[in-house]
This record gives C-alpha cells, sequence and structure tokens, in this order.
C-alpha cells in the first residue's frame, strides 16, 4: 500500500504538509526529526507535526497523482474546506 498523508503543525496550525509514502509512522518519526528525502526545510522549520489524514492506496501512480492533486490549487481548497 502506498498513503498520501496530510500533516498539521503543532506550532504553527495553518502549515500543513503533504506527502506520500508507504509506511506512515515512520515518515511522522523522520519529519519530526527534520528528516526530509527531498531536502526541504518546510518539515523542520514548522515541526512538530501531528497527521490530519491518510488516504490508501493500492496503485502508487494513483497514490502520487492524488498527492500531486492535493498540492494543487484546487487541491489546497479541497483540504481547507475538510480538514
Amino acid at each position: 500500500m502506498q498513503y498520501v498523508y496530510i500533516l498539521q503543525s503543532l506550532k504553527f496550525p495553518e502549515k500543513f504538509y503533504i506527502g506520500c509514502t508507504h509506511n506512515v509512522a515512520e515518515r511522522l518519526k523522520r519529519h519530526n526529526a527534520g528528516q526530509s528525502d527531498s531536502g526541504s526545510r518546510h518539515t523542520e522549520l514548522y515541526g512538530p507535526w501531528k497527521i490530519v489524514n491518510t488516504f490508501g492506496f493500492e496503485n502508487t501512480d494513483k497514490a502520487f497523482a492524488f498527492e500531486k492533486y492535493l498540492k494543487s490549487g484546487s487541491g489546497r481548497a479541497f483540504c481547507k474546506k475538510h480538514f
């Protein structure tokens, strides 16, 4: 399974992070430790984080497509409305 996850900063509740992984619990630990796979400092600067929601996909391509959608303008509007 591949999961798309939404995190919310505990220090700055208006800050969110969207990512994709096969192990959400391990990935949350890494984000809260300031470790990023992409080299982005976003999770380091605004952590610690909590999980807002996860979405499971059997198809990796669909998971990455959904992550890309959530990072788009309409996807961010969807998140604001529902989370």
